[in-house]
């Protein structure tokens, strides 16, 4: 009971958290969706899921801040602590500057790729020139995400995902009814609303966890050793993240070459994809923290007893969308967009997306675990045989089956990820 009460205390606050970002992308749709054209909504397909893959790539400053920081705090090791947010706030910076200074080549690359058709990229570019200056707010947020993550802090993240979204939600709404402005709108809230929560985390930093200060010393901050360890846990998460980064890219690519209609289909699906995900996420957050505290700690047996408990919560949580999809998941399509042909086209391909939870939950979870102990060469071996999977799977069946190949081949993505991630537990990570 005690566990489950440590595991709640941790997921609950990311979940109230995580589902915020969801129900803003929810209401970012709705908001396009109503503006009179399918191209709206491709439109902000398209520029939201390049700056998803931008970010997504760096994502390491996150999750491998998350474990080396609950590692050290196991150990008791206040001073790595410390240093472990300067050296991942000083990469988060690093990156955003290269970022601004790339973003032309960025966003032809970006657009060259997806391949979306001549009015929708004309849109998703304006988008783009926008959310692009949010870089540095963005990273440096990941990393300070990260860190309270491995404090086993969840309650400052959940105040600061709400606040950030709640502003982007009104100044998106200001913006496109209030101004009369359309994707435009859109992309400053979002700006305008990154920049908020990068300063609210910041503030709270330093209000929570001022007293760490004194722990902090300059000798050994950039350390040769302690870099190359930082960047060796990392180099797997960011090559784990191209795999992954390759599948949903290529993913939208796929649908939006069958056209703005498939492309608006498979945005609205995504959408209880990504409900669910982050959904399930608080629970891999506390799998991150827990395990990777116990691991610094070297308690064995409280770090299996948590990958149980973090699973049976998963699992619950997956049987629940699963039904609720199947249920009302016509419901919610009519919710998102008033286009009928776009509406009706979403509706053949529904069973998809109720498939997604039960065969994605053993590789969220998992994530969480190995994040948190930092295995991440498993996270890498278990995502190569994934993305092998999903472009094996489509490549067999596009030209008969086309979106629903496109579909089958990303449950079988993530059902490989959880099997192999099990194997890999089973064979070595458990001990």
């Amino acid at each position: 009971m005690a566990r489950n009460r440590l595991i709640l205390q941790l997921a609950l606050p990311s979940i109230v958290s995580n589902i915020t970002v969801p129900l803003l992308g929810l209401v970012d749709v709705a908001i396009v969706g109503h503006m009179g054209g399918a191209i709206y909504i491709g439109a902000i397909s398209v520029g939201a899921m390049v700056f998803n893959i931008i970010y997504w790539i760096f994502g390491f400053l996150r999750m491998g801040t998350s474990g080396m920081t609950s590692q050290a705090l196991g150990r008791r090791d206040l001073t790595g602590v410390v240093q472990m947010l300067c050296r991942s706030i000083a990469v988060a910076l690093a990156v955003a500057f290269a970022i601004l200074v790339m973003q032309v080549p960025v966003k032809w690359l970006a657009f060259l790729v997806v391949g979306p058709e001549q009015e929708v990229m004309h849109l998703a570019s304006s988008y783009f020139d926008i959310c692009v200056w949010g870089a540095p707010a963005m990273l440096v947020l990941y990393s300070l995400s990260g860190w309270f993550v491995g404090m086993q802090n969840t309650r400052i993240p959940m105040m600061i995902s709400i606040t950030q979204n709640v502003v982007n939600i009104l100044a998106s709404l200001t913006l496109v009814y209030g101004c009369g402005m359309k994707v435009e709108g859109v992309a400053f809230g979002t700006l305008f609303a990154q920049y908020v929560g990068c300063a609210i985390a910041i503030i709270l930093c330093a209000k929570v966890y001022g007293r760490l200060k004194r722990h902090f010393v300059w000798d050994g901050l950039f350390n040769l050793v302690k870099m190359f360890e930082f960047f060796k846990v990392n180099s797997h998460i960011f090559l784990r993240t191209l795999c992954l980064v390759a599948v949903n890219l290529f993913f939208l690519a796929a649908g939006a070459r069958q056209g703005a209609v498939m492309l608006a289909v498979n945005t609205l699906l995504v959408q209880l994809y990504i409900l669910f995900s982050y959904f399930l996420d608080g629970f891999a957050f506390a799998g991150e923290a827990l395990c990777g505290k116990y691991h610094g700690a070297t308690n064995i047996t409280a770090f299996r007893e948590t990958v149980m408990l973090v699973f049976a919560w998963g699992g619950a949580i997956a049987l629940a969308f699963t039904v609720m999809y199947a249920v009302g998941g016509q419901w919610f399509l009519n919710i998102l967009t008033d286009e009928k042909d776009v509406a009706l086209a979403a509706v053949e391909y529904l069973p998809w997306a109720v498939a997604v939870p039960l065969a994605g939950v053993a590789a969220f979870v998992w994530d969480g675990v190995f994040i948190g102990v930092t295995a991440t060469k498993g996270m890498l071996l278990s995502s190569v045989a994934a993305t092998f999977a999903f472009f094996s799977v489509y490549l067999m069946g596009k030209e008969t089956y086309a979106n629903h190949a496109l579909w089958f081949a990303f449950v079988i993505f993530l059902l490989t990820r959880g099997i192999v991630q099990t194997i890999i537990y089973v064979k070595g990570l458990r001990r």
